[in-house]
């Protein structure tokens, strides 16, 4: 059994890399479902860089004593991460065993590569807008003190929080992800391009053209669906975000 995943991981590699030239791959939360790996692990992230993804998306929250973390929910285990200290979420281990990483622990296992960009998703803290700013601001200082900044990207839900990402690092390539912006919108405020929900492309389809005229970068989340996909391929966006990664690497290669 373990022979045909590697055989089908080493095929999958190969066509990943012949297809970056076409719609870019983003594992979502990591190539995981899979993998038997958990989500946003850094396992998800090693396998989604040995596919040779274009990207690997994970999220990041803010402990209470101010140590980003990587994780999608507020929550792991009944442990809420906002109102715990890292101390605590330090001791939290993941279906695999790692320990849930850090925000420094995954950037630095992501670091020694550059095949694969590290697509950061910045977390609207449940707390308030301080604390979603406040977490904006450490992801940044740790991205670059961690020397990732060349292969870090940003997507948030909080329009202010994509300002502030380019008020903090002007070269960064930021996205928006609520789907309530035109790409007019978007670049009025100086942002890259949106990462919006398939269906939000669906419903306004002209705004992928018009971002292209833009020069804005498109990117479409979560699509697992090969209709869907391919839809989105006929459409030229530039970026999916997909929970299957294996999948689409087979479609773009048909």
């Amino acid at each position: 059994m373990k022979v045909l995943f590697f055989a089908i991981l080493s095929i999958a590699t190969f066509s990943c890399f012949m297809t970056q030239e076409k719609t870019k791959i983003i594992a979502h939360r990591g190539a995981w479902k899979n993998t038997n790996v958990p989500e946003n692990s850094i396992a998800a992230l090693q396998h989604a860089i040995a596919l040779k993804c274009y990207g690997s998306e994970f999220d990041v929250h803010l402990s209470a004593d101010s140590v980003p973390f990587v994780l999608h929910d507020h929550s792991i285990q009944g442990t809420y991460i906002e109102k715990t200290n890292a101390s605590e979420l330090s001791k939290i281990k993941l279906s695999n065993g790692e320990t849930l990483p850090t925000l420094e622990s995954y950037l630095l296992a992501g670091k020694n590569q550059n095949q694969t960009r590290l697509v950061l998703e910045i977390k609207t803290s449940q707390l308030g807008k301080s604390r979603s700013l406040a977490l904006t601001k450490k992801c940044v200082e740790l991205v670059n003190k961690m020397g990732v900044a060349s292969i870090t990207d940003y997507i948030a839900f909080d329009f202010d929080v994509c300002l502030e990402v380019k008020k903090l690092a002007p070269h960064a390539h930021v996205q928006y992800l609520n789907g309530d912006k035109t790409p007019e919108q978007l670049a009025a405020a100086g942002l890259d391009g949106f990462d919006y929900h398939f269906s939000v492309l669906q419903k306004h389809e002209n705004w992928l053209a018009d971002a292209h005229q833009r020069k804005l970068s498109t990117n479409a989340w979560t699509v697992n669906d090969e209709a869907v996909m391919q839809w989105l391929i006929d459409r030229k966006v530039d970026m999916i975000t997909t929970n299957e990664p294996e999948k689409l690497i087979q479609l773009l290669n048909k």
